[in-house]
């Protein structure tokens, strides 16, 4: 077996199909398809079921893949492992962002990355905070930065503390309400309200703390950004619940502090392991928090 054939046969377990793991591998799927069948020869094995609508493991795929993943991981960083040794980092740096970072400018500090490090290829991506810690763990994403709130644990990852933030109410600038900070979430009870789709993090920590508040709230509208809340509110269509820093970035609407607003918590979070293009730019990320702080 060798390392391409392990890389497809991974592709194909991780997007559960054979077309898609070609496109993701830039290959035809003819080339992928023969590679993996000649890794289930030499492995003795069959690693996916195949059927008309979908590929999936078998067991003896399911082992295969907790083999295979580190195995990867490890070849893919020698070279970058050995030209850190002699003093130069390349490779690749993945991160991903919540839509709602406050804590640092995280451009700026790629900008100050790229200076120093150009032979790194970075990609950047924005995703919801269940997500980016899952691609962390899986080793897909190198470092996350994402919000948590006041009672959640982080497993898995390694963790800085970035910033402690509490929500605050943003209304249209008529509105009733506006003015009279601050306010309870019991006088958000009889509003229509924007917030993220139900599910995720961040709307399963709001929807707590409406009920641990005894009040009943009513979310009309999903969102995927935080800017689309600041759409909504300036329209009159809906009130929102969003970090200070955030809100204080958005025009035309009111803001009001909440007596008992829920506390999201900033991270940045990373492999156990980190690459050393990862470890470079965790570097140049706490310079540049010790300048700002």
């Amino acid at each position: 077996m060798n390392l391409k054939q392990l890389e497809y046969a991974l592709a194909v377990a991780d997007t559960g199909s054979f077309t898609r793991a070609a496109e993701r591998c830039h290959v035809v799927q003819s080339a992928l398809s023969h590679q993996v069948a000649r890794l289930e020869a030499q492995l003795g094995v069959s690693l996916f079921e195949r059927s008309s609508r979908r590929v999936r493991l078998t067991p003896a795929g399911e082992a295969f893949v907790l083999s295979a993943k580190p195995a990867v991981e490890a070849a893919r960083r020698i070279a970058d492992d050995v030209a850190a040794a002699c003093g130069q980092v390349r490779g690749r740096l993945s991160i991903g962002e919540i839509s709602s970072l406050t804590a640092l400018d995280l451009v700026e500090v790629l900008a100050l990355f790229h200076g120093r490090y150009p032979q790194v290829d970075v990609r950047w991506l924005t995703a919801k905070s269940e997500l980016l810690v899952a691609d962390v763990c899986e080793r897909r994403l190198d470092v996350g930065f994402i919000g948590l709130w006041q009672g959640e644990q982080l497993q898995g990852v390694q963790h800085r503390l970035l910033a402690r933030e509490a929500l605050v109410a943003v209304l249209p600038p008529g509105h009733r309400l506006a003015g009279r900070a601050p306010l309870a979430l019991a006088d958000l009870a009889d509003q229509v309200l924007v917030d993220f789709p139900e599910g995720t993090g961040a709307r399963r920590q709001t929807d707590e703390a409406f009920q641990a508040a005894g009040v009943v709230r009513r979310v009309q509208f999903e969102i995927g950004h935080i800017r689309l809340v600041e759409k909504f509110v300036q329209r009159g269509m809906a009130v929102g619940l969003v970090p200070e820093r955030v809100a204080q970035g958005f025009q035309g609407v009111a803001v009001a502090a909440l007596v008992d607003a829920p506390v999201r918590h900033l991270y940045a979070v990373w492999a156990h392991s980190p690459t050393p293009a990862a470890r470079a730019f965790l570097e140049v990320m706490e310079q540049s928090l010790g300048v700002e702080g």
